[in-house]
């Protein structure tokens, strides 16, 4: 039987608004934000061509329409509510399972709240992202010829569900890890974890502009609401994988920065000829992690709440990549703010780095 699913999404910044309503060019933009703010969570798109070899799944987009700094100003329990209301909205059209995407995942307490409202199971995808995001740097670090093992590697965000997973993943192997975030009890608690997980002694910062000058590896996956990552913050041949949507990394580090690389995290090829028939910014037959894993559920009609809450299992790691590989879902190629990397890209980095390095 066709798995059924659906998944959230919502405007990183005023555009999605202008592109669905275009009256709204014509209103200022905080005045824009609070009108459609009060409108409920609407089905966007059909999403198709899911199809492994074990089966097929199809799904929609449900967009609440919040932007990024509403998610950060309005009251818990309101965006909880909207939440709600997008999971109502996609059992109204047939879905059994909902993923959430961005920052709709992030209110009562990580989905678990939603979970408890809600006729149909939730999960974040932040399973999947790990996994993801990991691979990517691995790949990221093979092709710029680092030794992870070596390399000085910086977690922004270390402290929030999906960094703390990837610390304890990434610590079996590196042995120089600095988390970096707001609160350092958060981290330290962190710490304490991996060094009675694996023996490796992690440092901690809460000045992120200190600690990323000092980075061959960063994973950014804070939830700020504006780029936090600037062309002055990396050294030359770095490899920055950007986790977070909307970014963390600035546009302007592509424009100034030749010598560093920059990978978008957490992006899947999915098996048969996806479409999610409407524009997110990702190319043909590519999806974010989160979805991915919405899609891996919905493929093995497992209609249950796989990631929720803040701590995230090494298990589930496992399980998610497990079912990966069985329905053929695997990381897509490598892309930096939105176009793919090529062996010459590559190429030209490593050699900009050394010509950098070499004049420093």
């Amino acid at each position: 039987m066709q798995g059924r699913f659906a998944f959230t999404i919502h405007p990183t910044d005023i555009s999605f608004v202008h592109r669905r309503w275009p009256i709204t060019r014509f209103i200022p933009e905080r005045l824009t934000e609070r009108l459609v703010s009060v409108r409920r969570p609407f089905k966007v798109s059909d999403i198709s061509g899911v199809q492994s070899a074990h089966n097929s799944a199809a799904g929609m987009l449900v967009a609440i329409p919040l932007t990024t700094r509403l998610w950060h100003d309005l009251p818990e329990e309101f965006l909880v509510r909207r939440v709600v209301e997008a999971a109502q909205e996609a059992e109204r059209h047939g879905a059994r399972i909902l993923g959430l995407g961005a920052h709709s995942a992030i209110p009562g307490d990580a989905g678990r709240e939603i979970a408890r409202r809600v006729g149909i199971p939730v999960t974040t995808g932040n399973s999947y992202t790990v996994a993801a995001a990991l691979e990517a740097v691995i790949e990221g670090a093979r092709l710029m010829g680092k030794d992870l093992s070596r390399a000085r590697v910086v977690v922004v965000g270390a402290a929030g569900s999906i960094g703390a997973c990837c610390v304890r993943l990434l610590a079996r192997d590196c042995h120089h890890l600095v988390l970096v975030g707001r609160r350092i009890d958060k981290l330290i608690e962190l710490t304490d974890k991996v060094l009675l997980e694996t023996g490796n002694l992690c440092h901690v910062a809460t000045d992120m502009k200190a600690a990323l000058p000092l980075a061959d590896v960063v994973i950014t996956v804070s939830s700020a609401m504006d780029a936090i990552i600037d062309p002055a913050d990396l050294k030359p041949g770095a490899i920055v994988c950007d986790v977070a949507i909307p970014r963390d990394v600035d546009h302007r580090v592509a424009r100034f920065r030749n010598d560093v690389l920059v990978i978008d995290g957490g992006l899947i090829a999915v098996p048969g000829s996806l479409k999610l028939g409407y524009d997110v910014g990702l190319p043909p037959g590519i999806a974010w992690a989160c979805l991915s894993e919405t899609m891996l559920l919905a493929l093995e009609e497992r209609y249950e709440p796989f990631t929720l809450g803040r701590d995230i299992t090494i298990q589930q790691i496992d399980q998610i990549r497990a079912l990966a590989r069985k329905h053929g879902f695997r990381l897509a190629q490598l892309r930096s703010f939105h176009r793919p990397v090529s062996e010459l890209d590559i190429h030209r980095i490593r050699k900009n780095a050394m010509k950098r390095l070499e004049g420093s």
